[in-house]
């Protein structure tokens, strides 16, 4: 197990890092979120061992890291690029580390990786050969090569363009699951987050904000700000805030309110009213832009027979699943 104690890392004096305290059990990929200048990558340079850490204690089953070089760690660690070495085949790329080891059957595990990551008749192709997304699997094939204790991946996928990246987030998730890895996963995605990992750690300023099971961390955001980072759209206030909860039958709810996209729902006789701003039909239904009485514009939903237009006036109920009450704005 990876545990992290109030672990600190700076740089000429400057803090990047600051009071980070964190645990991964055994088997679980945890993804930490947050903005580019979050700190997020320095957090996982330290646990790789190539960042001194200032203060705190960082260990593995309870054992401090502290003094332990990189290569004795038992950790593997994934660049967004995948750095694979363009002279050697997929095959030697793969059993790079297999060969310095001198491992027995290495070309059998070698064959094994590649088809767990999709790639079987791969082995003879040169790294120029493939396309991005090839690439990313052979560089994630290389390191489970040596079953580390821990896979650090430094935003694996942000190098692909959005369908790509999809796509290799749900594969990136069952291969990890089936070969049983721990892994600690850096990424400012939210999707590619929630996509890889079961548990959650949020970063901002260099600290780490919350953290959790990613449904847990999803359904209480600890403030506005990481409610609109996880993907809210909205974080409502004040007399805004209580239309909302009212509506969705939570009238005592304090706080502010975040709101997911399509939480609204036009409906024949819903608690909401106001008025179209714009209308887009979609295969499946309509998606709306309603200024609502008390609350603003917000967006809502509509089924594809009730055609509301620019204009119209409607009225909504509230998918209470799609708004979080977070703590209060000071």
């Amino acid at each position: 197990m990876l545990s992290l104690q109030d672990v600190s890392v700076s740089y000429d004096g400057v803090p990047a890092v600051r009071d980070a305290s964190l645990s991964l059990d055994d088997g679980h990929v945890l993804a930490v979120l947050g903005p580019s200048g979050s700190g997020k990558s320095t957090l996982l340079r330290a646990i790789a061992g190539l960042e001194p850490v200032a203060a705190g204690r960082l260990s593995w089953d309870d054992a401090d890291l502290a003094g332990v070089p990189t290569h004795k760690r038992g950790f593997a660690l994934m660049f967004q690029d995948g750095q694979l070495f363009g002279h050697l085949t997929v095959a030697r790329n793969v059993g790079y580390a297999l060969r310095l080891r001198r491992t027995p059957n290495a070309a059998g595990r070698v064959r094994e990786l590649l088809a767990l990551v999709g790639l079987e008749g791969y082995e003879d192709r040169l790294p120029a050969t493939l396309s991005g997304g090839e690439r990313q699997r052979v560089a994630l094939a290389r390191s489970l090569a040596v079953q580390p204790r821990l896979l650090l991946l430094d935003e694996p996928l942000s190098a692909l363009d959005a369908g790509l990246r999809e796509r290799l987030a749900a594969d990136l998730r069952d291969i990890l699951r089936e070969a049983g890895t721990t892994a600690l996963m850096v990424t400012h995605d939210q999707e590619e987050a929630f996509a890889v990992a079961d548990r959650l750690a949020v970063m901002r300023g260099g600290r780490i904000v919350q953290q959790g099971d990613i449904a847990e961390v999803w359904r209480a955001p600890a403030d506005p700000e990481t409610a609109l980072f996880l993907g809210y759209a909205h974080v409502l206030e004040g007399d805004h805030a209580h239309v909302l909860t009212r509506a969705a039958g939570r009238p005592d709810a304090a706080g502010s309110v975040a709101v997911r996209r399509s939480a609204l729902v036009v409906a024949d006789a819903g608690p909401l009213t106001g008025k179209v701003v714009s209308a887009r039909v979609t295969p499946v239904q309509i998606r709306l832009r309603v200024d609502v009485d008390g609350a603003g514009e917000l967006d809502a939903v509509a089924r594809l027979d009730a055609r509301p237009g620019p204009g119209d006036r409607v009225s909504m109920v509230v998918d209470a699943s799609r708004i979080a009450v977070v703590p209060e704005v000071h």
